[in-house]
């Protein structure tokens, strides 16, 4: 079975709208990697994320921008021979991210991020109160490049 690779921008942006959390990876000012698993949002080719407005990954994207983000699904184990352990492999479809973090200030562009990821799961938009936008730190990520696989589909 073969993995294929994929180029069409509508299959890339199937799979982000069926996964239900990305892993983003950075790395921190010692040069360690840290991947956390995040709820988001995609529109336009642009990724949103929303968390707290302090702790690690907060200080680390304030340091360095740059973030791989993960998106898989339809995990699918699979055997030639339930006898031979080599035999077995798991079908997936993936989309690896890479760009950079920009920081939404702006209450209003904020508001239209987070109704951005929750669409991903809700599919509605929602009101926001002034002290929940004030409080969240919400932030897209620009992408540089977006590559696509699929194994064993």
């Amino acid at each position: 079975m073969r993995r294929t690779i994929l180029t069409n921008t509508t299959e890339i942006q199937e799979i982000i709208k069926k996964c239900i959390v990305c892993h983003v990876a950075m790395v921190d000012a010692e040069g360690m990697p840290y991947v956390v698993p995040l709820n988001f949002g995609f529109h336009d080719g642009v990724i949103y994320l929303h968390s707290s407005q302090h702790g690690k990954k907060i200080d680390i994207l304030k340091n360095n921008p740059h973030v791989c983000i993960e998106f898989s699904t339809d995990y699918l184990l699979r055997a030639q021979s339930d006898e031979v352990a080599c035999s077995y492999s798991m079908k997936y479809r993936s989309v690896l991210a890479t760009g950079e973090v920009e920081f939404i200030n702006d209450p209003d562009q904020k508001i239209a991020a987070m109704n951005i990821i929750m669409k991903q799961y809700t599919q509605r938009e929602f009101t926001f109160n002034p002290p929940s936008i004030r409080e969240v730190c919400c932030y897209r990520v620009n992408i540089h490049k977006l590559e696509g696989r699929v194994f064993g589909y």
